[in-house]
């Protein structure tokens, strides 16, 4: 239940966090526009306009980053809160909070790694091109897969 409703809020956040994903990366890779550097919503209005809000503009790379925030998600609070169920309650506040951070610390690790193909993939689609004009990395998998092959 807990990793469930983890990859529910982790998918209804990538949702709502994809389209700045998408500004950020955009104003990121322009280093020619460094001097004078358009705003955020004057970057959002031009990708609307150019490439609309869809899958090739303000929402490049959803998939991506549904995957990024669900599965991070989904690992996270599924493993933090059932071994937190497991493991015994300390009486002692120090040694409780030191079992609470343990536990996280070792939960956002493991969901980190497991998150970290799908965060590739968000870069590499969301990001700049190998080839200007041509477009290499279009879907999460896919992507994952030729980096895989590519990169190791």
């Amino acid at each position: 239940a807990f990793a469930v409703a983890g990859l529910g809020s982790g998918l209804t956040e990538a949702v709502v966090v994809n389209p700045f994903e998408v500004v950020k990366v955009t104003l990121q890779t322009n280093r020619n526009a460094f001097t004078e550097q358009p705003s955020s919503f004057v970057q959002a209005r031009e990708i609307i306009k150019t490439r609309g809000l869809g899958f090739q503009g303000l929402n490049k790379g959803l998939t991506a980053t549904l995957g990024r925030h669900g599965v991070f998600n989904m690992v996270y609070f599924g493993f933090y809160f059932n071994v937190k169920n497991i493991l015994p309650v300390n009486k002692d506040p120090n040694l409780e909070f030191l079992r609470k951070f343990g536990i996280g610390l070792v939960s956002g690790t493991i969901a980190s790694i497991i998150n970290i193909p799908f965060d590739v993939a968000k870069s590499r689609i969301q990001g700049p091109q190998p080839v200007p004009g041509e477009i290499k990395y279009r879907t999460c998998f896919k992507t994952m897969a030729t980096v895989y092959k590519e990169e190791g």
